[in-house]
């Protein structure tokens, strides 16, 4: 049987510099959404990447004297290099750069254009260049000392008057708006969908700047190359010219099979560029619309969000080299909420490495391992002899398969590990209940011993099978532990799989505890 499919995409980087935590959050999380898929037994694609055109790009790589494209081939490098370090399972890496997909940016602009969607203007407003955005008269916000700012990013804008191409997004408007209304879950979470409607699109959308001459470091228009590609237009169509389409019924199978879109997994900054300007664009192609977009919060600091003007950055790297990756990645995935910010420190880190990972999780799995050693020799004994105090941890251990599911697909990817972190703690109390070490006194108790520490192997085997979407290398670790290849998915909804007979493997620490001063 086919497989169902899954395509999953992330907001490709922009090539400014390194990406911190709170970039490097984006990856994780769709890294985890991506493997749980997967291992639900969905053909999934993970594409993530980096978008590489722009002023601000001009300027960066003016500044430190080389050509752009010399600047975005070393900062998209370091990117890539951060996205493997985290262990993120992306089926394709790209890069707005790429010669294939500019051609179709080109081509897409021309076919808009033809249609009647773009048309030349003249450009007359504020421009941000930070946030590479313009903004009229009633969008800004004036300071105190009169200084204009961005709306969004809150740094000084400048006049700016040139010939630009506009894209007709005042011509999408009503149908935008109807589709959003009876497609409730396509943009989540729903108060971000209420700002979309209520903040933006009903007061009256207004057409689109999708040209610039500014600058020359851009896809040019072919038939007018005084002109590039405004950022939104070449930035958002990554999402179908690398999965192969082409305007003129030229698009590939691979298009027809992997689009649309399942998730677009975003920061909520973008979010309406992502609900607004991209539904339109691919309106004027014919094309559908993404079936999700979710506009995550923030990943900040104690004092705010990430800023080197701030001095408050963290980079990924830094704090891997220092607590590992699946640490790390725990903590990105189980502290940020579904809907709302969560707040970085480092203290709060060594915290959750050592009351979850060192505590319940590593305590557990070491202690069961080594008692199984130390009383059988390795081999996992019968699970016959069972009591009713066994009943309640099975149910729970069982429950998890609908518990985990359900919050996946809800998007909320720390309550999810929640659940699986609540029944490890679980285990944990039904060794104080049980005190195998008590049982293995009396021979006539080996039998009841034997079971007990089958119920915790197993328990620990299915937690550890959801464990691969969120932290692999551990779940790994895990499974070298108890000698099996019994992993999927399906088996986490039997109690029972591990095989009686298996010899364990030596014990191994999974995390050490971080002392603190």
């Amino acid at each position: 049987m086919e497989k169902e499919k899954y395509y999953i995409t992330t907001a490709i980087a922009y090539t400014s510099g390194k990406p911190h935590i709170g970039n490097t959050y984006e990856i994780v999380l769709a890294d985890a959404i991506a493997r749980f898929k997967r291992l639900q037994g969905y053909d999934v694609f993970l594409q993530t990447g980096t978008d590489e055109h722009g002023e601000k790009i001009e300027l960066k790589a003016k500044e430190k004297g080389v050509e752009p494209q010399v600047f975005v081939d070393e900062v998209a490098g370091e990117i890539k290099r951060i996205w493997d370090l985290m262990n993120s399972s992306y089926d394709d890496f790209v890069r707005t750069t790429d010669k294939r997909h500019e051609e179709v940016v080109q081509h897409i602009f021309k076919t808009m254009f033809d249609k009647g969607d773009i048309y030349l203007g003249k450009y007359e407003g504020w421009y941000c260049t930070p946030d590479e955005s313009f903004w009229t008269d009633s969008q800004v916000v004036t300071n105190e000392d009169g200084t204009v700012v961005c709306p969004d990013c809150g740094r000084p804008v400048e006049k700016k008057s040139e010939e630009s191409y506009f894209f007709k997004l005042s011509k999408y408007q009503k149908q935008l708006e109807d589709y959003i209304e009876s497609h409730p879950d396509f943009i989540q979470p729903e108060s971000r969908k209420n700002e979309m409607l209520n903040n933006f699109i009903k007061p009256g959308l207004q057409d689109l700047c999708v040209s610039r001459t500014a600058f020359s470091w851009g896809i040019p228009v072919d038939f007018n190359p005084k002109h590039v590609v405004y950022v939104w237009l070449d930035a958002l169509t990554n999402y179908i010219t690398f999965i192969g389409y082409d305007t003129d019924g030229r698009e590939t199978e691979n298009f027809k099979k992997w689009w649309p879109a399942d998730l677009h997994l975003i920061g909520k900054d973008i979010i309406r560029f992502h609900t607004i300007y991209w539904p339109c664009f691919l309106m004027s192609l014919g094309l559908p619309l993404p079936k999700k977009v979710f506009g995550h919060p923030w990943l900040i600091m104690a004092d705010g969000k990430m800023s080197k003007s701030k001095g408050n950055v963290v980079y990924a790297d830094d704090l891997v080299n220092t607590y590992g990756v699946d640490a790390v990645r725990y903590y990105f995935l189980h502290e940020i909420p579904f809907s709302s910010d969560g707040v970085f420190t480092e203290d709060l880190l060594i915290e959750r490495i050592n009351a979850d990972l060192v505590n319940i999780l590593g305590n557990l799995v070491n202690r069961t391992v080594s008692m199984n050693k130390k009383y059988f020799e390795g081999v996992v004994q019968s699970k016959d002899n069972k009591e009713s105090m066994d009943d309640e941890l099975i149910s729970s251990v069982i429950d998890l398969n609908e518990k985990v599911t359900t919050k996946m697909n809800e998007l909320k990817v720390g309550e999810a590990i929640g659940e699986v972190i609540d029944v490890l703690r679980k285990c944990n109390k039904y060794i104080d209940d049980t005190m195998p070490w008590v049982l293995a006194k009396e021979d006539e108790k080996k039998p009841r011993l034997g079971t007990v520490l089958y119920n915790l192997l197993e328990s620990i085997r299915i937690c550890a099978t959801y464990l691969q979407a969120f932290i692999p290398d551990t779940a790994d670790k895990i499974f070298e532990q108890l000698n099996t290849d019994i992993r999927d998915f399906e088996s986490t909804k039997e109690f029972g799989k591990l095989e009686v007979g298996t010899k364990l493997s030596e014990p191994v620490h999974l995390f050490d505890r971080i002392e603190t001063k």
